[in-house]
């Protein structure tokens, strides 16, 4: 199995596409807004996507959070908010907060699971800072480690429920960043003693099944290279400093963040210990290229990827939809809070 995760160009596979996964064997796709056309298309993208190695496990995988990062929009499915919303309730009553946070996160990992959806990149663990690029923004569940973590372990265990692994991000941190990194490479000149800020939320959920790298420079830890691309972050700081012993997975290596070859790109990541290569825009010639340079999984990758679909359970758990959404809503209304 090809260590990386391939996006697909429309709604529908091409027979080039097809042909190339089917040799390729990647370890699991991503899917986009030009992905998701109806329930009926989606559904049959991810059946024959699982069909093509017969795995019904199969890692098939969307950012879906909420507010404007979302690729199933409506009308065809629900419009869930962005992590602001439980932020704002949190600052009213926290426990609320988070019985919010996990039944949204339920009913929105009961469409992922209906659509064929295994993993979703979900919760942003971005400590949201002052002055900082809104890349982040309203995504963020906070401002606060302990409030953070405490929402993002409710999102996590609403998407289980549904039978949906989350993806905890961008590690170990990128709430303190000044630019884009889909744009440029964001340069954080923040202390040691200040990054442990940014590093306690994964800190406390480092027992997740999934999580992301952030294409950010921290120059206390890594002068030169940004943590994706970074062995000292990745080893010192997420393995050992936060603990995280789950799948790592880099974040799009087509961002501008990065310099070289996208091929090139994941290589280096899977050198600095990333576990798995995240390519997002289905360029077929890129894809190739990744195939071509990556070595097949190794043994110890294997059993992280085995666990993390394991973790996505069965959707069988889930409550209803309209319940959880009203439970929700009823929620906010009673703290005075507008969802």
């Amino acid at each position: 199995m090809t260590p990386a995760i391939f996006g697909i160009s429309g709604p529908a596979l091409t027979g080039d596409e097809r042909a190339f996964f089917r040799e390729a064997d990647p370890a699991g796709y991503i899917l986009f807004a030009r992905n998701c056309e109806s329930r009926a298309q989606l559904r049959a993208l991810t059946d024959e996507l699982r069909s093509i190695h017969g795995r019904e496990r199969c890692f098939i995988s969307i950012d879906q959070e909420g507010g404007r990062v979302a690729r199933m929009k409506p009308p065809e499915w629900q419009e869930f908010p962005p992590g602001e919303m439980f932020a704002r309730l949190w600052d009213v009553a926290p426990a609320t907060a988070i019985e919010a946070a996990r039944a949204n996160a339920e009913a929105l990992g009961i469409e992922l699971a209906e659509a064929g959806i295994s993993v979703d990149y979900m919760p942003l663990l971005d400590v949201r800072q002052p002055g900082s690029h809104d890349v982040i923004g309203d995504r963020a569940l906070g401002s606060e480690p302990m409030q953070v973590a405490a929402l993002g372990r409710a999102v996590l265990a609403g998407l289980a429920r549904a039978g949906v692994t989350g993806c905890v991000k961008h590690m170990p941190g990128h709430g303190r960043a000044m630019c884009d990194s889909h744009k440029a490479m964001p340069l954080v000149e923040a202390s040691e003693e200040e990054l442990e800020t940014d590093i306690e939320p994964f800190r406390s959920l480092a027992d997740a099944a999934i999580g992301m790298t952030a294409h950010v420079l921290y120059t206390a830890w890594d002068a030169d290279s940004p943590a994706t691309l970074s062995e000292f972050v990745i080893r010192e700081i997420i393995r050992k400093r936060i603990g995280f012993t789950g799948l790592l997975l880099t974040d799009d290596l087509d961002m501008a963040a990065l310099t070289g070859s996208v091929p090139e790109r994941a290589e280096r990541a899977l050198a600095a210990g990333c576990d798995i290569a995240l390519n997002c825009w289905a360029k077929m010639e890129d894809m190739i290229g990744i195939a071509d340079r990556l070595p097949q999984m190794s043994d110890e990758t294997a059993l992280r990827y085995e666990r993390a679909l394991i973790a996505s359970g069965d959707s069988a758990t889930a409550g209803d939809e309209a319940e959880l959404l009203a439970k929700r809503d009823a929620l906010f209304e009673a703290a005075g809070v507008q969802a």
